[in-house]
């Protein structure tokens, strides 16, 4: 029986409609007469859902018990029984309930499939199982089910089901996806407008990736060797010359005038391994596509040109991107170049680029291994064959006369022998023993040391050209192999450092770690000191061998300028080693450099924002302090004035004035205290277990009338968290006399809180005119009054002091949308752990709450 086919509907997130095109699909088949059943469709309460199962042939399902209940699931036997054309199974990632003929629905779908029957399913890409790692690091939740990848990309058709963040977003609004009761737990965590932006794009790269698998797969069927521009391939011929560079990023600048554009840079290595480029170069190239979001690779080809058109088409490339050539104007005799030969093949699916750059007609420079030598295994015994194996073969021919043409081949024989074993100079050694005992053993007149025929000196000499000539080819062949591993083998080491350190991904003590297995030593050390009179001392060190604390007492020291010094224990190295142990020694400067260049702008960007505060706090304090201090001695120099009666009412007027004035100077005055402790670095916190039910409520301490003005919606089941109870209280007491300060007359403002992963989300949402995305993040910037609020709201401090509790406690303070109009402050901070870290320092607590 054929397998049925399998059609998949995949969507980003609930909600996008995968259910209803899958209905929609349906109706259309069954117009069309084909038999079509709904094995499974759950409409989960949305109403259009469950009027397109209306007209629909539905096949009964099973029930099961399952935790205490029933629960129904798709009868695969009656499904089996029925044996439709069409099968709609929807939720493809669902786990079966216990008992159930599958412990996945995937598993029973593949039965379908089996039997013949046709399937369209439904599935979200959250629920793939390649991307379990990403996707909770975008939602930071673990999906329980998942499909296995394979079975998704063996479906004969994928139709992705797409829509904007914030059209789904409305569409949960309305409650056109959950209950009402849902609404607000979803909106404020899985379908927060970042968290589906970044599933929708997983989702469409994914669709991507595929379409592009089966646009391969469909030109290798069709023996297809024509280009297909559809999207804009890129591929830079690398040289591993200094122009690299140059023509990495005209390709990057390129590909981003197109919709999809990639870049792949490719170097074309010759095929015996002799002539290659600079190692170092091609590791910081590769980098620098990496970096620009390209892709890098390598090619074994004997004719350059040939096998970058190959690679080029191999890969649908539209576009190829080569430098101007660097041989000078003589060179040319020899052929029209990479170039030009590509630019004539490349035909007319193919844009060439010729790029010209500072290295034109520089000639090309390319580094020559030298220095290889064969094995000293392989030399000794090449020495005993050429010089014991003469003697013995004499001895032997000695008893055995063959005659003087096969005497000559027997010996040599011996010497290309000699020569594959030792090289060039067991195999003279050879050479020149055999022809002597030829001459005086083998030639006429015998036992003497002349020669009568001269055709006999002729074999001699040509005897002893070819025994030279293999040994010669042999010698070089070894020392081609040689050069070749120890190219390789550098090459290896300094990719690793331009990938790694280049990209600052390295600490010291890694590189150091990195010397000491790479040249199996026993410790490695960098040593500085800060002039020639000063003592050495350590930077880092790695490994368990003696300390050394000057270079001189150390086995191998490469210097790297006057004052610092790579070292290393263990063994003395050769002195081939030393040119990457050289390499290393740099970047371990450079590293070294970073991280004293990192502190210093720390340093730097403390000291600046520190000039920015005080600047900052003079301007407040220049108005903000000085109007109510102003109005409180206006109101006490009136009550002291002999000159005026004033009356009960107007002295209680008075006496009012005064206590507002004081309660403002106190809340500006425990705000910039509270900044410059976050400024300073003073806030220690104490992290303990802490129940939100014990801090929110009295954050509202200094909000009037909270009974009315605040909604508190905190569900009993919510985990301890880990915070200081007086940071935190602080934080949500300024969000909420922030949020009160800006809602309209008569709408409260709600302060919820849920739990997320090994996260809790406090959130206080108010309905008062809300905050572009602009300007977001910049009402959290110390002495920042958002719109027109006037000079007495306050020196804007507020929600600056806010996030940096928050953040002190290792959590997080941000600002959204409220559906419907207004904004969302969301303090998260950490669930309490099995164990606490310990503090012992406690922070000053502030009695009173300030407001931005």
């Amino acid at each position: 029986m054929a397998r049925g086919k399998l059609r998949i509907h995949l969507g980003a997130a609930p909600g996008v409609g995968k259910t209803y095109a899958m209905l929609a699909e349906a109706h259309r088949r069954v117009e069309r007469g084909t038999d079509c059943v709904v094995a499974f469709v759950e409409h989960h309460g949305r109403h259009r859902t469950e009027l397109m199962l209306h007209g629909l042939e539905q096949v009964p399902r099973r029930e099961l018990e399952h935790r205490g209940g029933l629960s129904t699931e798709m009868d695969v036997d009656a499904v089996l029984a029925r044996a439709p054309r069409v099968a709609l199974v929807d939720d493809l990632a669902h786990t079966n309930a216990s008992g159930s003929r599958n412990s996945k629905r995937w598993q029973d779908v593949r039965e379908l499939l089996a039997a013949g029957v046709d399937v369209v399913s439904t599935v979200n890409i959250q629920h793939l199982e390649s991307l379990g790692d990403v996707v909770e690091s975008i939602t930071g939740v673990r999906q329980a089910e998942t499909v296995p990848d394979e079975f998704v990309r063996r479906a004969d058709q994928i139709e992705l089901v797409d829509m904007s963040p914030q059209a789904l977003r409305r569409r949960m609004a309305h409650g056109n996806i959950y209950r009402p009761d849902k609404v607000d737990a979803a909106l404020s965590h899985h379908f927060r407008p970042g968290t589906l932006t970044a599933l929708r794009e997983l989702a469409l790269l994914w669709v991507a990736d595929r379409a592009d698998e089966y646009l391969k797969q469909y030109r290798s069927e069709h023996r297809v060797s024509a280009i297909w521009g559809s999207r804009e391939r890129i591929v830079v011929g690398l040289t591993g010359g200094p122009e690299g560079h140059t023509l990495i990023r005209r390709a990057a600048r390129l590909a981003e005038k197109g919709a999809g554009g990639e870049v792949l840079a490719v170097y074309i290595a010759r095929g015996d391994g002799l002539t290659s480029a600079s190692p170092e170069e091609l590791a910081v190239q590769r980098t620098l596509v990496e970096d620009l979001g390209g892709s890098f690779h390598q090619v074994i080809g004997d004719d350059i040109p040939a096998a970058l058109l190959d690679f080029a088409r191999g890969v649908n490339a539209t576009q190829i991107v080569l430098g101007s050539s660097r041989r000078k104007a003589w060179q040319y005799v020899f052929g029209a170049g990479v170039g030009a030969t590509v630019v004539r093949e490349s035909g007319y699916d193919l844009d060439v680029h010729i790029v010209t750059h500072d290295e034109v007609a520089k000639g090309r420079g390319l580094p020559v291994a030298r220095g290889a030598r064969l094995g000293r295994r392989r030399i000794v015994w090449g020495r005993l064959v050429g010089v014991v194996g003469p003697v013995l073969l004499a001895l032997l021919l000695n008893t055995v006369h063959l005659g003087l043409a096969n005497d000559m081949l027997l010996f040599l024989a011996v010497t290309v022998a000699a020569a594959l074993l030792g090289g060039l100079l067991p195999a003279l050694a050879s050479a020149a023993l055999g022809s002597l005992l030829l001459n005086y053993f083998y030639t006429p007149p015998l036992h003497r040391w002349m020669i009568a025929d001269p055709k006999n000196i002729v074999a001699i000499v040509i005897f002893v050209g070819v025994g030279v000539s293999v040994a010669s080819v042999v010698d070089l062949a070894a020392r081609r192999t040689h050069q070749a591993a120890r190219l390789r083998a550098e090459s290896e080491i300094l990719s690793y450092l331009a990938g790694n350190v280049l990209r600052g991904e390295t600490s010291l003590e890694a590189l150091l770690e990195r010397v000491r297995e790479t040249f199996g030593m026993e410790s490695a050390a960098l040593l500085e000191r800060a002039d020639d009179t000063a003592p050495w001392t350590r930077a880092g060190r790695v490994g368990s061998g003696r300390p050394v604390e000057r270079p001189e007492d150390a086995d191998v020291d490469v210097p790297v300028g006057d004052d610092l010094a790579l070292v290393l224990t263990g063994r003395v190295l050769p002195a081939e080693d030393r040119r990457v142990l050289a390499a290393f020694a740099a970047q371990a400067v450079v590293v070294l450099d970073r991280r004293r260049l990192r502190e210093e702008a720390d340093q730097a960007r403390a000291l600046a924002e520190g000039n920015r505060i005080r600047t900052a706090l003079l301007a407040a304090v220049s108005h903000d302090l000085r109007t109510p201090l102003a109005g409180i001695k206006a109101a006490v120099s009136s009550l002291r004035s002999d000159d005026v009666t004033w009356s009960e009412e107007d002295r209680a007027e008075l006496l009012e004035g005064i206590e507002e004035g004081a309660d403002r100077l106190d809340h500006l005055v425990g705000n910039l205290l509270d900044m410059s402790r976050l400024q300073t670095g003073t806030v220690t916190p104490i992290i303990r277990e802490t129940d939100l039910d014990e801090v929110v409520p009295m954050a509202l301490g200094g909000v009037p009338d909270p009974a009315a003005s605040v909604e508190l919606d905190i569900p009993e089941s919510l985990p301890m968290v880990a915070v200081d109870a007086g940071l935190l209280e602080r934080s949500v007491a300024n969000l909420v006399e922030n949020a009160v300060k800006y809602s309209p007359g008569g709408e409260p403002v709600l302060v919820s809180a849920s739990a997320l992963s090994d996260r809790v989300e406090v959130r206080v949402v108010d309905r008062g005119p809300g905050v572009p995305d602009e300007a977001k993040e910049r009402i959290f910037a110390p002495f920042q009054r958002y719109g027109d609020a006037p000079r007495g709201a306050g020196v804007g401090l507020g929600l600056a002091v806010a996030r940096g509790f928050a953040e002190a406690m290792g959590g997080t303070l941000s600002a959204e949308d409220t559906p419907g109009g207004g904004l969302t402050m969301v303090l998260t901070v950490r669930a309490a752990g099995p164990r606490p870290e310990p503090h012992t320092a406690q922070p000053a607590r502030p009695e009173r709450h300030a407001s931005c």
